[in-house]
């Protein structure tokens, strides 16, 4: 599939994954939508990218889906239609479960699982209405597996496998696709803005994080598989393998997640 005059929405733009994504889109000719709370980074993401005027800084944040609406109107408006919407919003953990607020729980689950959820659920409409559209969800290998101190984290992202399964096989006959990405360790700010038990930020570097893929290889990937229509792809080194021994040998996988370095 050419990507070229295709216009994508992506959440979670102003860094990372996101930031890596907008580049990589813009450069095979897409109209951006770009999403995250930071209006600043977003319009500083846009203006990197090639024809920064094909492009819409739209500020949004997944705890407020009051908002949605009028969001995903505006992009109407603007642009005529949602060709592919790129979920990639959200937050890390890195806090015990037994020592973990409810309420930071709350918010992981709000804006990982609802958030993206409420927004998917906003735009769905539009593209059932034209019979095309493509949903990407980047989700985690830990949306396959858990380990130490992610366990909301975790559990978001294996809510998100959850429905957008199922998500798939209802719109599938509607022309509609549905693309799950698990990234493992990718050199962003994820663990840095990763929350702890408080709710408050981690802000540490973490040594894996440090050393894994750069977001700009992860985007590459992901586009591939838009392109190609893939149903679910994971991308990362070695953490990889992970998903494949909890599968094949899950007494093994259990006793090597419980000693593993996960930060």
């Amino acid at each position: 599939m050419s990507l070229s005059g295709k216009v994508v929405w992506i959440t979670g733009s102003s860094s990372g994954i996101g930031e890596a994504l907008a580049y990589a889109f813009a450069k095979e000719g897409a109209h951006l939508i770009l999403s995250s709370r930071n209006a600043s980074k977003l319009t500083e993401v846009k203006n990197r990218c090639p024809s920064p005027e094909r492009h819409l800084v739209l500020p949004l944040d997944l705890e407020d889906s009051s908002t949605f609406f009028s969001d995903v109107r505006s992009v109407l408006d603007k642009f005529g239609r949602i060709d592919i919407l790129i979920n990639n919003g959200g937050i890390s953990q890195r806090s015990l479960a037994a020592r973990t607020s409810i309420a930071t729980d709350r918010r992981i689950m709000e804006t990982n699982f609802f958030g993206t959820v409420a927004l998917t659920k906003t735009v769905l409409p539009s593209m059932i209405e034209r019979g095309s559209g493509h949903i990407v969800v980047i989700s985690s290998l830990m949306g396959k597996f858990g380990t130490p101190l992610r366990s909301t984290y975790s559990a978001s992202k294996h809510a998100l496998h959850g429905f957008f399964d199922s998500l798939r096989a209802e719109v599938r006959s509607q022309g509609i696709k549905v693309t799950l990405i698990c990234p493992g360790f990718i050199r962003t700010n994820i663990s840095i803005n990763a929350l702890c038990a408080d709710g408050s930020c981690h802000g540490t570097m973490d040594d894996a994080q440090a050393a894994g893929l750069l977001p700009g290889v992860c985007a590459a990937r992901i586009l591939r598989a838009v392109a190609t229509g893939k149903e679910e792809v994971f991308i990362g080194g070695k953490e990889v393998m992970g998903v494949y021994l909890k599968r094949f040998f899950p007494g093994i996988f259990s006793h090597f997640i419980a000693k593993a370095k996960v930060t």
